[in-house]
């Protein structure tokens, strides 16, 4: 049964920094397990491409959230909220509003069960091969 959403209650339409700092962790677990395949041949050079490519993906919006962050004046930002604040918030989307949890576990999940595929993979492999 959903619950009805607390208008009343402060939203945001940003994801909380802990949840960016977890996919950048997710994203650095995914190229690790990446590289279990790793063998002779060409595989360590579409490897280093795809870790190349994650490092930048990563890479960039972290840099371009520094500056904007250096550039706003202060006191106009939610950097000092604590997560659970945040969490328990409500986080505007285009149809409509999430609860924080609910939001950064919808961000956090296709990327974490990529990783755990891929490092669950990366095992059978190995012990395979």
């Amino acid at each position: 049964m959903q619950r009805p959403i607390d208008h009343n209650r402060p939203a945001t339409g940003k994801l909380h920094r802990s949840v960016y700092l977890a996919l950048a962790v997710l994203a650095l677990w995914l190229v690790v397990s990446a590289w279990g395949f790793a063998g002779t041949g060409y595989s360590n050079l579409a490897l280093a491409v795809v870790s190349v490519f994650v490092f930048f993906a990563v890479a960039i919006p972290l840099i371009l959230a520094r500056i904007w962050r250096n550039q706003r004046p202060p006191g106009t930002g939610q950097d000092d909220q604590r997560f659970k604040d945040w969490a328990s918030g409500g986080v505007d989307i285009w149809r409509g509003r999430l609860e924080g949890k609910e939001a950064a576990s919808q961000v956090l999940l296709p990327i974490a069960a990529v990783a755990l595929g891929m490092t669950a993979f990366a095992i059978v492999f190995r012990l395979v091969t």
